[in-house]
């Protein structure tokens, strides 16, 4: 990645399988070091396994604000579970630690298995995950052999539905579901309902909000200034309003724009801030106030 293509704003890229998602962060942190300047603030906006591929976000610049923001965007995967056995993190690179006692599941069987693990329900994330635990990723307390006892997380799964069985013994499924979802607790707890077992055999994050995969090639995607959260509602700035907001003072709530993309029905609001836009630029992050708006967040330089 050249130093001259990392413009403040959000990087849409293709992590291939078999590399870490830091391992894409690295070449922006090295080109960007390499620029004469101000250095800016990079990282990853959500992380993929190795044996995962998929579209990964990169931010750069006052982007890195975002980054909770977009936590609660829509994510779209295409997962193959492999029926038989479950394995210690769900994925292939794991061991197998069970096997079924009954055949791969009809079509009937699946679909009917599916519909309770939509809407929020409680999921216990995989032991090698990266949750938190005394202050740790868990994946590293579990790679030196410790026990990781996690606890569950409330997530939120929008869609499911079955796409085909690329090979014997193994099922597509397109999932929609909101950040902090794990695939590999989906097919683990999928695998125990049916008495089947399952662990995933490949992972593909096809979209992320508005944005896909912009695939294997060398292109890829941008979005910055209100466009990088354009879900949110807009407020257009005056000179003096930003002067009022910095120095901690209200502004009346004026008039509001939608924002360009909306969730899809059904899915939990973002609560998103409303974005201060200032001479055509992201300036702002604004919270509801008394009367108006008040300062949340200032994206120093814009976007």
């Amino acid at each position: 990645m050249r130093p001259a293509d990392l413009r403040p704003g959000i990087h849409l890229l293709h992590k291939p399988v078999g590399a870490t998602s830091f391992s894409l962060v690295q070449p922006a942190l090295d080109a960007l070091a390499a620029r004469p300047g101000k250095r800016l603030p990079v990282c990853h906006g959500g992380t993929l396994d190795p044996f995962a591929e998929g579209l990964l976000l990169l931010l750069v610049g006052p982007t890195t604000k975002l980054m909770d923001l977009l936590h609660a965007a829509p994510k779209v995967y295409v997962a193959d579970l492999a029926w038989g056995a479950e394995t210690d993190n769900g994925d292939p690179t794991g061991t197998e630690v069970a096997q079924g006692v009954r055949p791969p599941p009809s079509d009937a069987e699946l679909e009917a298995a599916l519909r309770p693990f939509l809407g929020w329900t409680d999921q216990v994330p995989p032991a090698t995950s990266a949750k938190k635990l005394g202050g740790e990723p868990a994946y590293k307390k579990a790679h030196r052999g410790e026990a990781v006892i996690l606890p569950p997380s409330r997530v939120f799964l929008h869609a499911a539905r079955v796409l085909d069985a690329p090979a014997p013994g193994i099922t597509r499924i397109e999932l929609t579901c909101r950040g902090g979802y794990y695939v590999r607790s989906f097919a683990r707890d999928l695998g125990r309902a049916l008495g089947c077992r399952a662990h995933l055999v490949a992972l593909h994050r096809t979209v992320i909000g508005p944005w896909r995969d912009p695939g294997p090639s060398a292109s890829t995607g941008f979005a910055t200034g209100p466009d990088a959260l354009p879900w949110a509602r807009r407020r257009v700035l005056t000179d003096q309003e930003v002067g009022r907001l910095r120095a901690g003072e209200p502004i009346p709530a004026g008039s509001l724009q939608p924002g360009t993309w909306s969730f899809p029905a059904g899915f939990p609001d973002a609560a998103a801030p409303v974005l201060g836009v200032h001479l055509g630029r992201l300036a702002m992050l604004l919270k509801e106030g008394v009367g108006g708006f008040a300062l949340h967040a200032e994206l120093r330089g814009g976007l």
